[in-house]
């Protein structure tokens, strides 16, 4: 049986945080996998580890906690299955920092209801009958957590459709999940390992976060020469592939000329005029020098620069 954390209902925004980030939730097992195209494996263990700030509400955010109630009562209305609330944060019995926060429970079923809410933009996956594998990895860990049977899946498309789904057991999936997991808080969380940086945007942003600090010291990394070597090269190919690149386009724009659009057989291509706006902060700054003062930010980051070192003849 898993065992209550806390009420939600009786947390802030800030302590529900807080106590996500004690353990393992079901929105973080596709992280764990690597089945999450929005959130890198390093990310999740600098949030983890306090690195990161608080994440921003967003209106996305805000529309499925707002449309929550909605989905599930199309849920019932679709299903004619009648559900309620769990008002607790739940921990698994055996690993207490694998938790989960459910949706709803399935009245006479050992069952719950995941409730979710997206954009259009993702509205042929579900309409093909497609459960994307971060909402299946989410249904299996509420699974693992408390015992389910099954897991009920409502998506609704905001204006499009609404589609529901049932997610059974699966033990093999489960299983290697719930490894996974563990694996995970023993090695990167509990112990001294730190993933590996996976190129995303994401990954990038949380590195600035953890190492945000410029100490002006210089350390030996004679041991990445290797890497230094293929960083060198690549970023060659790259320069060599964006004049090419370059090179085409003005080609493409000189058979335009004063044309908008150039159609070819599988491609087309646009040249159109676009009235944009901008400050002229030079300007600004010469007649309004007080406004430009007031206005002014300023901030400081770490630039990454990559030269070769010059050798003495």
């Amino acid at each position: 049986m898993p065992n209550k954390i806390v009420k939600v209902a009786e947390l802030n925004r800030g302590e529900w945080l807080a106590y996500r980030r004690k353990g393992i939730g079901g929105s973080d097992a596709a992280t764990v996998v690597g089945l999450n195209p929005y959130k890198s494996l390093y990310e999740l263990w600098a949030d983890k580890q306090g690195f990161l700030p608080e994440s921003e509400d967003t209106e996305a955010m805000r529309t499925g906690r707002d449309l929550e109630q909605y989905v599930a009562q199309r849920f019932m209305e679709a299903t004619e299955k009648r559900v309620e609330r769990l008002p607790y944060m739940y921990a698994h019995s055996d690993y207490p920092y694998i938790t989960a926060n459910i949706d709803r429970r399935i009245i006479g079923e050992n069952a719950a209801l995941e409730c979710k809410t997206t954009s259009v933009y993702n509205k042929s996956r579900f309409s093909e009958g497609e459960v994307p594998a971060n909402y299946l990895c989410q249904c299996y860990h509420y699974m693992n957590v408390m015992g389910y049977d099954k897991m009920y899946l409502a998506v609704l498309i905001l204006g499009k459709g609404f589609y529901w789904y049932e997610v059974e057991r699966n033990e093999e999936q489960q299983a290697a999940l719930l490894k996974a997991e563990v694996d995970f808080w023993n090695e990167y969380i509990i112990g001294n390992s730190i993933p590996a940086p996976d190129g995303s945007d994401g990954a990038g942003e949380a590195l600035v976060a953890v190492y945000k600090q410029d100490c002006g010291k210089t350390v030996n990394l004679m041991h990445l020469d290797g890497k230094f070597a293929a960083y060198s090269d690549i970023r060659a190919k790259i320069e060599e592939l964006s004049n090419t690149k370059s090179k085409i386009e003005q080609e493409i724009k000189q058979e335009l000329g004063e044309a908008s659009t150039g159609l070819g057989t599988e491609f087309k291509v646009t040249w159109k005029a676009q009235n944009r706006n901008s400050v002229d902060s030079k300007l600004l700054k010469e007649k309004y020098p007080d406004v430009y003062g007031e206005c002014l930010k300023s901030s400081q980051s770490r630039v990454f620069r990559f030269s070769e070192i010059k050798k003495e003849a």
